[in-house]
């Protein structure tokens, strides 16, 4: 029996894969959980085989949760899903170590054969994706940057932002200045779009 943990924080979602898994005879769903940052604590305590997450998780991204994962408890493999086919989260996925990529539209048989791959330790990768990726390259942004574009992603000004990581606001927006530039963008909205759609944040 293949034991999973589901991270996934749409609800109607989480319970579609569940029920979905249910109906595989030699799989199980240990634990269910909403939010990046609870990951790593409830699989320490369920010890699952593999655990499904979602990238765009609340409070800690998905990538950076698996990353944790990986870590703290080695024996338990990850198979990330994302609604997104953003090359960017892929070279992320990777970097970190990570087994299996699926994009969530992918055809129900899938998803539990992709876990039963990831149980036995082979990658699981969309041959798409991963032209894509080559083709995107690195993110050009530092780690600083991509923190501070992807807190004005989420609306966060200038001010909201220099609080929170104890910068000035004018360092800060030289951080945004940076990443309009590196990204080629017209703006910061602009800056966003392009990096969301590279997967870099």
């Amino acid at each position: 029996m293949i034991r999973v943990l589901l991270a996934e924080d749409m609800h109607m979602i989480r319970a579609a894969l569940t029920a979905l898994l249910r109906l595989e005879p030699d799989i199980e769903v240990v634990a269910e959980v909403v939010r990046g940052d609870e990951i790593v604590p409830v699989a320490l305590d369920v010890r699952p085989d593999v655990a499904v997450v979602d990238i765009d998780l609340p409070v800690t991204d998905g990538i950076t949760a698996a990353a944790e994962l990986r870590e703290r408890l080695p024996s338990c493999r990850i198979l990330v899903l994302t609604a997104m086919g953003q090359p960017g989260h892929l070279r992320r996925a990777l970097a970190a170590g990570i087994e299996a990529f699926l994009v969530k539209d992918a055809p129900g048989d899938r998803l539990a054969e992709a876990i039963r791959r990831t149980a036995a330790s082979l990658r699981v990768l969309e041959s798409e994706l991963v032209s894509s990726a080559m083709e995107y390259g690195e993110s050009p942004l530092t780690p600083r940057e991509t923190t501070v574009l992807r807190q004005a992603a989420r609306g966060a000004t200038a001010e909201e932002i220099a609080a929170g990581l104890h910068l000035s606001p004018g360092t800060v927006r030289n951080y945004l200045t940076a990443a309009i530039t590196k990204t080629g963008a017209r703006n910061k909205i602009d800056a966003v779009r392009v990096a969301e759609d590279a997967g870099w944040l």
